[in-house]
């Protein structure tokens, strides 16, 4: 996707008609700016190192000095502080590891013995007669040899001692030798400490300065911005609490164990696992060395090997998935490859830096179109989704896969829901490639790894037992052999809802068709379409199924739904009952079709098990008499205008009645509260009552083609088709009502906007109960308060 919409511009159509060919020079350019970029990133490594190490701390240590500023404290304090606690904190931590270190020096030489007693003892319990034994004596046999020649021509030569005399060295130039290895990391790691306060203390002028340099859309770049600040800051802080749960276990381990130095081997631990997949291997050879080396039996070691064991098992499998997460958002390879990528220019300070750095070009290519490849190469992100991964296994001919991808989703669905969500769009594209791009070897894989699919399914996820022996609803393919996929699929789908249905072959709308058509005990037929002009198709297939069954209902499916599908009047002509555009949307209707009775209690939201405490707690806020009806409809509009939607209200439950206690624009509707001037309706017809049976943010992309609401009253009246509510939810968990967004046309929410509606409703939910006015009340159900 990325790297399409990144060479859609290198490549220019051919005026013949001919395939489209790339844009040589703009090709060739683009791999010029690649390679100047490397060459810089090499070159300037000398000044690039300090300055991405800077701005790697300025992100770890951001956070602590804005919540020191918003505890009241000046900028320029704040950054002070935070940077002497720091550089205390790794003075006193090199002062211990230092004194660590002095201490093993003096050690090591005592474990010399013991060193040389191991290795003397496995050289014994190595030797015997072997299968090595003759090439051994051979390779001694053929030294000796080579010895003794060299011997005898050393004999037969003069010998000359020659004795080379050093130049003594000035204590000038001795001096400097010893201070230029300490200069160079004493002056980098104060040119870090300088480029991380000043970054630190004009943070602000820095981020203005990049997003200058990003250029483009300013909401683009402030989320570009926000986005790589804080998954930074977010997988450095995670990356720091997995490095002490290691390291502190693994210091205090060590000690009881008795290896020395146990602090300076949890220091470096922490430190070293910040170096990607080298860093713990690195850090666990030193203290299994020194175990080695301290006992002269094998216990300490056979303990310490298994003290790190344990360590890198609970970090690798519990600690790090709980913290971890999705900070990064980098895949497995791309963080591998970032690795060597980063160690290659950079060296041993690339590989620490390479995530972080990594993570800054995945945001830069979510966020900036031309280098979108970058999100697709390094992200975590699938970059098909589960439909497009189905239909392309069944392009290679590879339904085994095809099924293990529908079972993981299935895992997360139920089958129906699978079926709605993902089934019918690999239909989907499937029909819109079958005249287009598919050949007739893709359009026979298609079709029959389906059939291998929903074989396969229906025999690992059998539908239960039905309570009728007869069936009841026939489904029928309209033109294409995807039309009687997805007819299979309804049938099954049909079956998890106790509805008996059967696949009816398709064939040429003729007599003989009709005669052979066995739709006896049918009071439902489904037609299946894929086509985006079934209209003439169907309209003809209706009219002969009414003619030769009267009392039939007819519903249509049509899957690829046209652009006039909204207009009823156009297919009240074909002669159906209904018309249907998902998989779910066709159970209903013909689950509404067939018990009537039983889909009309479904519209009504069941009553929560406290609904008598939540309305008494509801009365208690005094809301209902109106006093924060300016506040409440001041929130409703800044709703509407951040959501961008037509209007919004705010809805309170009541025993009886739902009640608009905020309204962002005038809406009709019945008032009958004296001086509240409240808009009522029965809580039976309340959307909003779904919300809060189930505490949770209901989200109605189009109320029209959800059976449940396309009859609503209150829908109709407002003329409205999508819907959003958020529960009003107390402390105590009860949901008040709602916070709803309405409009005109289907649209959708992205998780982020869920969340964003939900903090919008706690908003709201406080500005409710900031007012707590002391009434006698009755709390009988349906009683209203009163003042006294």
């Amino acid at each position: 996707m990325g790297c399409g919409g990144t060479l859609r511009g290198a490549v220019m159509e051919d005026p013949f008609g001919a395939v489209p060919r790339p844009d040589i020079v703009r090709v060739a350019a683009w791999l010029l700016v690649t390679a100047l970029i490397l060459a810089g990133l090499y070159l300037g490594r000398e000044v690039l190192i300090p300055l991405a190490v800077a701005f790697l701390i300025s992100f770890a240590l951001s956070p602590l000095v804005v919540w020191l500023g918003r505890r009241g404290l000046p900028r320029i304090p704040s950054v002070i502080l935070v940077m002497a606690a720091v550089v205390s904190i790794f003075l006193s931590l090199g002062f211990l590891v230092g004194s660590q270190v002095r201490l093993l020096a003096v050690q090591l030489p005592m474990y010399q013995s013991t060193v040389r007693a191991k290795i003397d003892h496995l050289g014994e319990s190595m030797k015997g007669p072997g299968i090595f034994d003759g090439a051994m004596d051979m390779i001694d046999t053929v030294q000796k040899e080579v010895e003794k020649a060299v011997a005898q021509n050393e004999e037969g030569m003069p010998q000359t001692r020659v004795q080379v005399v050093p130049t003594p060295e000035s204590p000038f130039h001795t001096a400097i030798a010893w201070l230029l290895p300490v200069l160079t990391p004493a002056a980098t790691a104060g040119i870090v400490l300088i480029f991380v306060f000043l970054a630190l203390l004009d943070r602000g002028d820095l981020r203005d300065r990049l997003i200058r340099i990003l250029g483009g859309s300013l909401h683009r770049s402030t989320d570009a911005m926000e986005e790589a600040s804080s998954r930074i800051s977010k997988y450095l802080l995670m990356q720091l609490v997995v490095n002490m749960t290691y390291a502190i276990p693994m210091a205090l381990g060590l000690w009881l164990i008795g290896v020395p130095g146990w602090v300076l081997w949890g220091t470096l631990a922490a430190v070293m696992r910040f170096i990607p997949y080298l860093g713990p291997m690195l850090s666990a050879l030193f203290p299994i060395t020194l175990a080695f080396a301290v006992d002269p039996g094998w216990n300490m070691v056979l303990l310490t090997v298994a003290l790190i064991v344990v360590l890198e098992l609970v970090s690798s499998n519990i600690v790090e998935p709980v913290l971890y997460g999705t900070s990064t958002g980098l895949s497995t390879l791309s963080l591998i490859a970032a690795a060597t990528f980063w160690t290659a220019l950079w060296g041993p300070v690339g590989l620490v830096l390479s995530t972080p750095l990594t993570v800054c070009l995945l945001v830069i290519g979510r966020n900036l179109p031309q280098l979108q490849f970058l999100d697709t190469l390094l992200g975590s992100t699938p970059v098909l989704d589960v439909p497009t991964r189905i239909y392309q296994r069944l392009i290679a001919d590879d339904p085994e896969e095809a099924i293990e991808i529908a079972s993981n989703a299935i895992n997360d669905n139920s089958v129906p829901e699978f079926y709605n969500l993902y089934g019918v769009e690999v239909l989907r594209q499937a029909s819109h490639d079958f005249l287009t791009h598919a050949r007739a070897e893709h359009r026979l894989r298609v079709v029959s790894g389906m059939d291998v699919i929903l074989d396969d399914l229906r025999d690992e996820y059998p539908a239960p037992e039905l309570s009728s022996g007869l069936p009841r609803v026939a489904c029928i393919g309209g033109k294409w052999e995807t039309d009687n996929v997805a007819c299979e699929m309804l049938v099954h789908a049909l079956a998890f809802h106790d509805i008996f249905a059967v696949q009816r072959p398709a064939g040429v709308l003729t007599a003989r068709y009709l005669d052979k058509l066995d739709l006896s005990g049918i009071e439902i037929v489904c037609l299946s379409y894929f086509s985006r002009e079934p209209e003439r198709s169907a309209s003809a297939f209706c009219r002969r199924l009414h003619h030769r069954w009267p009392r039939l209902r007819i519903v249509l499916a049509l899957w690829n739904p046209p652009k006039n599908f909204a207009d009823s009047e156009v297919y009240s002509r074909v002669g159906a009952d209904a018309v249907v555009a998902s998989m779910d949307e066709a159970v209903q209707r013909i689950e509404q079709l067939l018990s009537p009775e039983v889909a009309r209690q479904r519209k009504i939201a069941p009553r929560p098990e406290n609904d008598v405490d939540r309305v008494a707690t509801l009365r208690k806020t005094g809301v209902l008499d109106g006093h924060a009806r300016e506040e409440l409809d001041a929130l409703a509009a800044r709703a509407a205008e951040v959501f961008d939607v037509e209007f919004a209200v705010i809805t309170a439950i009541d025993a009886e009645q739902e009640l608009i206690i905020g309204q962002s624009i005038e809406l009709p509707g019945d008032i009958s509260r004296e001086g509240s001037e409240m808009i009522t309706h029965s809580r039976v017809d309340a959307v909003c009552d779904h919300v809060v049976s189930s505490d949770e943010t209901l989200v109605i992309r189009d109320a029209q083609r959800d059976p449940r609401f396309a009859d609503n009253p209150v829908i109709g009246l407002w003329k409205t088709r999508f819907y959003a509510g958020a529960p009003l939810r107390t402390s105590e968990g009860m949901v008040l009502g709602a916070l709803c967004l309405l409009d005109t046309s289907p649209r959708e929410l992205t998780d982020n906007e869920v969340e964003l509606l939900n903090e919008f409703a706690a908003d709201v939910m406080h500005t409710i109960t900031a007012y707590q006015p002391s009434l006698p009340e009755t709390l009988d159900e349906g009683s209203i308060p009163t003042r006294s």
